[in-house]
Order: structure tokens, then C-alpha cells, then sequence
């Protein structure tokens, strides 16, 4: 545990997962370019990226019932494949239905990946770095998007369609290679030929059942729902064509702006890995708290008047990067409140919550800008479809989305503190209370 090959293993599986983000988000940057190819509305684009979400989602769950029984490796090698066969699909679709069939595969592939890499940390990994190395793992994870922001924007749009998502798809290649020459499930079992675990169809079943009826796996699910979802629209699909269409800026700096969220992503994931080591009894306010500051910063960029400054679409850019570590905490709570022997099936239902809420906004943004657009042409106002007037309306819909979200997460979590006192004799008291009684006792 904790050794050199542990970090080993880990580097690995980082690399897996930042190639596996970079397939994920390739389209974030082609949203514009994908309408002109395929001549698709706005509602048919979000389609495309949708799809992807919907399949990754619906699959977590059986992933995570297979990576309880076969373990990470083959999980994560097959995730490559697959995403290797997407984005060769894509690269080659000659018409909307092909690119929707890679944009599957992709997701599929996709799905397999994450929740087996946080799964490796636990069977590498003891005591208080868990809570930080879940932390370095997404952010780190994120430098794929950067990788789609900018290396391929600019193979994108030098060289066209194909070339780039041909590039990207033999990265795929290199990740699948280095997985299996270099990952173990395991210490101590050897890299080459490593056991598949033995277990019942009904067993699986049994754990994914008891990892459901959990709270706490319930509160990590709301977690992820309400943190990760309006980061992931803006760098799947929305962002870009926000930045370059409606706000006018140019594609490079839309690229450095996407770029930026990585940033800040890996600013604060130390930080909030940090704060949920030493205070995880309080994870739930932080959650909170990155919720409010999202919602605070939404609301500011959509109310003013005409088009928000710079600095402005600066700090939201850099708020959204906060949000993609706090919505690693959510994996901070499973692996609190489940055994090891059902973590994948854990880590499986909450990373479904981010993404549930994310293609349902995504899809429902496209609908209302394609709505928009056509009353403003029945109107005799014609627009553009991706006019900042038509986004500041379509864009409302995370407000709905998340804050039904925050609804459950709070349900949740008082479920699982009554657990956690009936259980191990833990009260958790509100957090203006704890500061108060803090205060006094330094009085």
C-alpha cells in the first residue's frame, strides 16, 4: 500500500482517464463546426452530445456491478477499445446518425473508465491521501480538456475533421497498451495474468441493492447531481458556441477560456481534498457551498444587462472549474459509507447523478433555442440560433434542474446522519451551531 508501485499504478490509470476526458469533450470544441457538417439544428447538435451522456449514465450501473466481479483492469482496457472504435466512427461519419452511433461508443467507453480508476486508489491506497488522491485523480483527469480545448481546436481547424478525430482516437490506442502491459487490480497480483473474482449474478445484484439503500450513497448520488452537471454542459457542448457565437469571442480565446476551467480545477481540488480530509463531518456544506457559488455566479452573468464584460465570463469559467472537484467529494462519501466489496457498484450509482442532470439540460437548452428561434422567424425577427438572448432563457433551465436536485441532497443528508448517530452514536449538528460552540470555546 502506498508504495512506488501503488503511484505507479496510478499514474497509469490517470493516463487512462485523461485520454478518456479529452473523447469525452472532443466534441465540446466542434459544436459550430458539426451543425455546418452534418446540417443539424441546435436541438439534433445536443442530440449528438446527449446520446453520449445518456449511454454513460445508463451504464454505470452495470459497470459498476462488473467491476465489483472482474476488477479495474479490464474495465479500463475495454473503456479504450471502445472509445477508440467511437471516435474512428466519428472521424469517418459521413451523416448525423453515424456520428450519433461513435458518439455511443464513446460513451460507453467512457463509462468504464472513471469509477474503475477511484475504484484502483482504494485497493492502492490507505489512510488520509485517499480523500486527496480522489481529488488529483479527477483534476488531473481534466487535462483532457484541455487537450480537446486547445491541440485539437487547432488540428480542428487546420486540417480539418477527419485528421483530428483520427488523432485523437490513436490516443486511445496508447492508453489501452500502457493498461495492459502496466495495471494490476491488485498488490501483490501480477500484472500479466491476473484472477477474475469469482461471484453470483445474485451476489452483484444483492450488493448494487444494498448500496442503493444506503443514505450516504444516496447523499454522494445528489452531491454529483447538483455540482457536476452545468460544468459538464458548458465544456461538452454549450461553452463554446456561447463564447465564440453568442459573446463574440474568438475561437482561441474560447480555447483558453475551456483551457482556464482545467485550471482552476486543479487550484482547487488540492483545497477541497484538503478541507474534506480534515473535516468530514462537514463535506455536505461544502458541497453546498459550491452550489450557491455556481448559482450566484450564473445568475449574475444572465441578468446583465446586454452582454456580461470579460471579466465577468472570466469568473464564471473559473466557478465551473470548482465545480468538477466538488463533485469528487460525492466519491468521497461512497467509499465512507460502503464496504470495499460493493464500492464499484456505489461509485457506479453516484457517478450517474452528474451526468443524469446533464443531458437532461443539455437537451432541454437545444429545444428552448431552436423554440426561440422559431418564434423570433414567425415573429419576422429572424436570429441566429445562438443568440445571447436566446441563451440567457435557455440557460434558466439549471435552475430547475439543480435546484430540485439540492431538494433531495438535503433530504439525503439528514437521512444519513440519523444513520450515522443510530449507528456509530455520531451527531453531526448544523453548521452555524459548530461555529458557535467553536467560537465559545476559544472564548
Amino acid at each position: 500500500m502506498n508504495s512506488r508501485r501503488s503511484w505507479l499504478i496510478w499514474g497509469v490509470a490517470v493516463f487512462a482517464y485523461v485520454i478518456a476526458v479529452l473523447q469525452r469533450t472532443s466534441l465540446g470544441v466542434a459544436g459550430v463546426q458539426a451543425t455546418d457538417r452534418f446540417h443539424v439544428s441546435a436541438s439534433l447538435l445536443s442530440s449528438l452530445a446527449v446520446v453520449q451522456i445518456i449511454v454513460y449514465a445508463a451504464l454505470q450501473i452495470p459497470v459498476g456491478i462488473l467491476l465489483d466481479r472482474f476488477g479495474a483492469k479490464i474495465l479500463i482496457a475495454s473503456g479504450a477499445l471502445l472509445m477508440f472504435a467511437g471516435q474512428l466512427t466519428l472521424a469517418t461519419a459521413p451523416t448525423i446518425g453515424v456520428a450519433i452511433v461513435g458518439r455511443i461508443l464513446v460513451g460507453a467507453g467512457d463509462a468504464a473508465t472513471f469509477i474503475s480508476v477511484v475504484r484502483l486508489l482504494s485497493s492502492w491506497f490507505r489512510g488520509r491521501i485517499l480523500p486527496q488522491l480522489a481529488q488529483w485523480t479527477g483534476n488531473i483527469g481534466q487535462l483532457g480538456q484541455i487537450l480537446s480545448a486547445i491541440p485539437l481546436s487547432v488540428v480542428l481547424h487546420s486540417l480539418g475533421w477527419t485528421p483530428a478525430y483520427l488523432g485523437a482516437a490513436s490516443l486511445s490506442v496508447l492508453a489501452l497498451a500502457l493498461v495492459l502491459v502496466l495495471l494490476s487490480n491488485n498488490p501483490g497480483v501480477d500484472v500479466s495474468s491476473q484472477p477474475i473474482p469469482t461471484s453470483t449474478s445474485s451476489g452483484a445484484i444483492k450488493r448494487l441493492r444494498d448500496a442503493l439503500a444506503r443514505p450516504g450513497t444516496q447523499l454522494a448520488f445528489w452531491s454529483h447531481f447538483v455540482t457536476q452537471s452545468s460544468g459538464t454542459v458548458f465544456t461538452l457542448l454549450w461553452g463554446f458556441p456561447i463564447l465564440t457565437v453568442a459573446l463574440g469571442y474568438s475561437r482561441t480565446a474560447a480555447s483558453g477560456m475551456l483551457a482556464l476551467i482545467v485550471v482552476a480545477s486543479l487550484i482547487a481540488g488540492p483545497i477541497l481534498g484538503i478541507l474534506t480530509a480534515r473535516f468530514p463531518l462537514r463535506r455536505s456544506n461544502l458541497v453546498i457551498g459550491v452550489v450557491a457559488l455556481l448559482a450566484v455566479t450564473w445568475t449574475m452573468v444572465l441578468v446583465w444587462p446586454d452582454r456580461p464584460p470579460t471579466w465577468l465570463v472570466i469568473t464564471l469559467v473559473v466557478v465551473l472549474g470548482i465545480g468538477g472537484p466538488g463533485s469528487l467529494i460525492a466519491f468521497d462519501f461512497a467509499r465512507s459509507f460502503n464496504p470495499l466489496r460493493s464500492l464499484g457498484s456505489a461509485n457506479g450509482i453516484v457517478n450517474i447523478g452528474g451526468f443524469l442532470a446533464s443531458f437532461v439540460m443539455m437537451y432541454v437548452i437545444g429545444v428552448v433555442l431552436d423554440s426561440l428561434h422559431q418564434a423570433g422567424f414567425a415573429a419576422g425577427q429572424p436570429g441566429g440560433v445562438f443568440n445571447w438572448q436566446s441563451f440567457r432563457i435557455a440557460l434558466c433551465v439549471q435552475y430547475l434542474v439543480v435546484g430540485a436536485g439540492v431538494g433531495f441532497l438535503l433530504h439525503a443528508r439528514r437521512r444519513t446522519r440519523r444513520r450515522l448517530h443510530e449507528d456509530e452514536g455520531i451527531q453531526v449538528a448544523p453548521l452555524w451551531v459548530a461555529l458557535v460552540r467553536s467560537r465559545r470555546r476559544k472564548i
